[in-house]
């Protein structure tokens, strides 16, 4: 399938060059003279670099080949972590580069969303929130209840979060994987 100018709009993942991007900025121009065109910025989705882009009519752009598969994170052995498919139990081995920021709300078993375009994978997207042990977090002095003051806590990933004085060494929080931000105890 292809995408013409009048097809394009934010968050579409369109392919050029053999290269996925999603759009993040659209802006239709009209000017006084000559013909109208769209103004986008894209981001790719093997490296996340953004770049700027303009379509004219006629240009026409590949819908990419993308695939969604949701995989449940094993183990790390050295340089890999290691995820299997929850559908086919097939094994993957995945580098640093792959798992990126990802890599700071991994524990085993945690399931995941593995984006593959053509095949291969390209982006570990970990779920919403997370539940992850306290290793290590100062202790509370006398007075700190006042609402709204935080402390750092090292997590079981490695990982340092904000999080209210009333959270101990030991106990297990929800953090939002996207802002990195405690969301509350769990019981």
């Amino acid at each position: 399938m292809t995408y013409g100018m009048g097809d394009l709009k934010k968050g579409l993942k369109i392919e050029l060059a053999g290269v996925p991007y999603k759009i993040v900025e659209y802006q239709h121009v009209k000017p006084g003279k000559g013909p109208a065109f769209v103004r986008t910025k894209i981001k790719s989705l093997l490296d996340g670099r953004v770049i700027e882009n303009t379509f004219h009519a006629g240009d026409k752009a590949e819908k990419p080949d993308l695939n969604d598969t949701t995989m449940q994170y094993l183990y790390k052995d050295g340089e890999h972590f290691q995820f299997m498919d929850t559908t086919s139990y097939e094994q993957l081995g995945f580098s640093a580069d792959q798992v990126g920021e990802t890599a700071n709300w991994l524990v085993e078993n945690t399931e995941v969303t593995v984006q593959f375009h053509n095949g291969k994978p390209i982006s570990v997207e970990p779920p919403l929130t997370v539940a992850l042990k306290v290793v290590e977090a100062p202790p509370n002095f006398k007075g700190d209840t006042s609402s709204g003051s935080k402390k750092p806590a090292k997590l079981e990933t490695g990982v340092t979060v904000q999080v209210p004085y009333h959270v101990l060494e030991g106990e297990t929080i929800k953090v939002d994987t996207t802002t990195g931000e405690y969301v509350e105890k769990v019981k």
